[in-house]
């Protein structure tokens, strides 16, 4: 029987697509048969009332882990009642008589909010991550094994001030007095499924020393410039020291000033008021050296950034006196750069002593991490202080001539140390690796041969380094890792001083202690001065080794001295004549100067804090919400220079002239709705592929931040450079050939990716922000990632602008890194201060603090920082009474 296509009546219309008719015809059937219909209303309500109910058994899992926030609750180990008051984001602000309550107050609450982020955390640092996400997890477990992070931390642990101890001991019992007594999906949903997928699992009780090896992650990411030593060696490697030097140009400090500008050591002293008295690059490294560094350059990508990694991970922070405030009392601002993820790195916290005595010293607010106490950044009663990553050369690659079970050092050979690392792996084998150490450290080639027969990739940096190589293929050449944060010590001490310090005498006392990661810290106290210190444990080299290259493991005189640069030496400066302090990477000082210690070759190249303080200086009547302005800034330094040149050739007149066009007007800026950052982002990148992507390696090929701009600034002004030809074509290409393809193929680009009008373009549909979280939400599995990741949002301005969105030119244009918060801290009126968290208070998918601050914080916008108790009172929506169990 042939059926006519279904139809409506004449009359009705044209005839309509048989998918929208159906439904017609079968309700017409259920007309004709009360049965029918009867029959399918009840199975319709039968399925209403199943979705519902899996609605609501949803509902019920998503929100069983999430915190109580008001009434009252019982909790062992506490001596009196303790207050917490939560705002409107839920944010926490704690109250308690004691210390010892007042930490393990923030342990419970920080349990109640991100347990499932502390314990991934924790199995990160002790290297068993596999133990959860099977093998996927193995390379980074077998790179924190052979660094050996918690077996610092455990040592460490027993070099700390009794107070200290005690205070991570309050915490950890907060921690494991939430936990007591839940299931696992009354901790967190990701454990729920986690369970569902046949994990046989329970947390573990909360330890100091898990506390403690978080702080070694935060070293390992802002560990200073291990990614560039590895870098100058491969790109002498692949183009010759000459060629590679330009990849590596010197810093204008001309143009681009450093932090402290007067001053000098005297007798081991840094005086601020004192009158002061080259890049090394090899030759091209041997082809088995080569394969060395490309293996531990592997290993060093193998660890998954827990603050964020890349040219990126920086931060502005600044403060300025009453001399440029309109309330003639400091200002300080703090904005750090870190990788974004979900929940974010910060969680906001207040930290209160009822009665604030010697015994209980804590005032105190700001953002902390999860999983350890105290506030990191912060303000107190008395004094504001805000970080930014100094990042002082404290690693140094070495390479080693390794034979058997030997390492060869000054003409003899010398037995390696050894030690042997069980790795439980989720659904498979343990994994036992073999952790060979020189005196320098641990062999992070040894790595990818060390995986006892599993499959482990460990990226495309990775080479054989076992193969036979040397001056008479006698030697296995290894890279060995010296680092200070695997040398114990005790940095926790410097934490909990900071919080309770109320001068700059106790403030600079606080970081004497703190020396991992190298830190510039600002100042500001409310008697109305400003101030910074540089902070870390800072090695001094011999004279062969400048640390700017792996160097010669054998050779003696390659060897750190094993003194550090003494704390006092360290540069600082209190109450400039300019009335501001600026820090955002850059050098700390001019070496020209005559400043006798080496801290490092490898800061920012300082476009942002050039920036800054451009903009502090035009003002003198500076205001909370000037400083906020600010932090917003998205010029584009870099923009201003190219631009110029771009105009300069011809692409076309009609189709890619359109796009030239967009450049004719612009003022540089990048807001997100902006169509000529759109086309300028985009020709940046492929100017940058155009020019180098040719003969780089990958891994050290562009990624567009602040050195690319000086390296092509200087480039841009010789025109026949050889960098400009395309070694893969047989023509000779020149600077205008290059800027004329990258201008055509970026008009191309965005036609294909946004519209063929040029005035639709948007950078910010480019240049989105994606919050993933960085276990379940990377699952591959669609649903689940659905449960975890947020996003995305349309961002503006970029990598190396002052509000820093980053984004990695190799791997297009999504923010890599960003503001991980914002703060500003008025010293006459701590109630007027104002925060933001990238994401929001609590780990817990669905609940309404998860990304409650993402859309403030993509307008630059930001909420009150109550900080009294009556401004916390007034600004109260629960409150939470913790009492001592029975």
């Amino acid at each position: 029987m042939t059926m006519a296509p279904t139809m409506v009546d004449a009359g009705e219309g044209p005839p309509q697509p048989r998918r929208i008719v159906a439904p017609v015809r079968w309700w017409r059937a259920f007309r004709r048969s009360p049965a029918l219909l009867r029959f399918s209303v009840y199975a319709a309500a039968a399925l209403a009332l199943v979705l519902v109910v899996v609605l609501i058994a949803g509902a019920v899992v998503v929100r069983r882990s999430w915190p109580q926030t008001s009434g009252a609750l019982d909790v062992p180990g506490l001596d009196s009642d303790v207050e917490v008051v939560r705002d409107d984001h839920g944010i926490p602000q704690i109250y308690a008589s004691t210390t010892h309550d007042l930490m393990l107050a923030e342990g419970y609450v920080h349990a109640q909010e991100r347990f499932f982020e502390m314990d991934v955390r924790r199995h990160a640092t002790a290297g068993r991550l596999a133990e959860l996400f099977g093998e996927d997890a193995l390379p980074t477990d077998l790179v924190t094994r052979t660094l050996g992070w918690r077996r610092v931390a455990e040592r460490e642990l027993t070099m700390l001030q009794p107070s200290t101890r005690a205070l991570l001991d309050a915490y950890a019992d907060g921690v494991n007095a939430y936990l007591d007594g839940r299931s696992l999906s009354q901790i967190s949903l990701e454990y729920s499924i986690l369970d569902l997928s046949g994990l046989d699992y329970h947390p573990e009780k909360w330890t100091a020393v898990d506390s403690l090896a978080w702080l070694k992650a935060m070293a390992w990411d802002l560990r200073g410039n291990l990614d560039e030593e590895i870098g100058r060696a491969l790109s002498a490697a692949a183009v010759g020291k000459e060629r590679a030097g330009q990849l590596y140009p010197a810093h204008d400090f001309a143009a681009h000033p450093p932090i402290v500008k007067q001053g000098a050591v005297v007798d081991d002293v840094f005086d601020q008021d004192a009158t002061p008295g080259k890049s090394r690059l090899p030759e091209r490294p041997a082809p088995e050296i080569t394969a060395a560094l490309r293996s531990a350059g592997g290993a060093i990508d193998a660890v998954p950034p827990l603050l964020g990694q890349g040219d990126g991970i920086g931060s502005n922070s600044w403060v300025v006196s009453g001399d440029r405030t309109e309330s003639g009392a400091p200002i300080l601002a703090n904005d750090p750069h870190l990788g974004v993820s979900l929940p974010g790195v910060w969680m906001q916290v207040g930290l209160h002593c009822k009665e604030v005595t010697a015994d209980c010293p804590f005032d105190v607010a700001g953002f902390s991490f999860s999983g350890v106490p105290g506030v990191v950044i912060g303000h107190n009663q008395d004094i504001a202080w805000g970080f930014t990553n100094e990042a002082p050369d404290v690693t140094d690659l070495y390479v080693e001539r390794v034979r058997g079970d030997k390492w060869q050092y000054d003409g003899r050979m010398r037995k390696l140390r050894e030690r042997t690392e069980t790795i439980e792996v989720r659904d498979g084998d343990d994994v036992h690796l073999t952790v060979r150490s020189t005196a320098h450290g641990p062999l992070l080639s040894d790595i990818a041969d060390q995986a006892g027969g599993a499959e482990v990739d460990l990226g495309d940096q990775v080479a054989d380094a076992g193969s036979s190589v040397g001056d008479d293929g006698k030697w296995d050449h290894e890279v060995a890792l010296e680092w200070t944060a695997l040398t114990p010590r005790p940095t926790a001490d410097a934490l909990f001083a900071l919080d309770a310090a109320t001068d700059w005498t106790s403030f600079r006392a606080a970081l004497s202690k703190f020396d991992v990661p190298g830190q510039n810290v600002v100042y500001a106290d409310r008697d109305g001065n400003i101030g910074y210190q540089a902070t870390g444990r800072v090695p001094i080299r011999r004279s062969g080794n400048d640390g700017l290259v792996p160097t010669a493991g054998w050779k003696p005189e390659d060897d750190w001295t094993g003194s550090y640069v003494p704390f006092d030496a360290l540069p600082s400066v209190r109450n400039p004549d300019d009335g501001m302090i600026v820090t955002a990477n850059q050098p700390v000082v001019d070496p020209a100067g005559g400043y006798p210690y080496f801290l490092s070759d490898d800061n920012d190249y300082g476009y942002r804090s050039a920036r800054i303080a451009q903009l502090l200086a035009d003002d003198d009547s500076l205001t909370v919400g000037d400083m906020s302005r600010i932090q917003g800034d998205d010029d584009n330094a870099m923009a201003a220079v190219l631009t110029p040149y771009l105009l300069d050739v011809h692409p076309g007149s009609g189709y890619y002239g359109a796009g030239q066009r967009l450049l004719e007007h612009w003022d540089f800026h990048e807001p997100a709705d902006s169509p000529a950052a759109a086309y300028y982002n985009v020709v940046w990148s492929e100017l940058l592929h155009r020019t180098f992507a040719d003969e780089l390696p990958k891994s050290v090929e562009p990624d567009g931040g602040d050195r690319w701009f000086a390296v092509v600034t200087d480039l841009l002004k010789r025109p026949d450079d050889p960098w400009w030809d395309d070694v893969e074509t047989d023509e000779v290409e020149h600077r205008d050939d290059i800027l004329t393809a990258a201008l055509r193929a970026a008009r191309d680009d965005l036609t294909a990716k946004q519209s063929p009008d040029p005035e639709e373009w948007s950078w910010g549909q480019l240049h989105r922000l994606d919050l993933r979280s960085s276990t379940l939400g990377e699952s591959g599995i669609r649903p689940i990632e659905w449960l975890f990741n947020r996003g995305p949002w349309d961002v503006g301005s970029g990598g190396s602008l002052v509000d820093a969105t980053s984004w990695d030119a190799r791997d297009g244009y999504g923010v890599t890194s960003a503001p991980s918060m914002r703060m500003i801290v008025p010293m006459d009126d701590l109630d007027a201060a104002r925060w933001i968290s990238l994401t929001g208070v609590s780990g817990h998918a669905f609940n309404p603090h998860y990304t409650d601050q993402t859309d403030l914080w993509a307008r630059n916008e930001t909420l009150p920082w109550a900080f009294s108790k009556d401004a916390v009172d007034d600004a109260a929506d629960d409150t939470l009474t913790l009492k001592p169990s029975d």
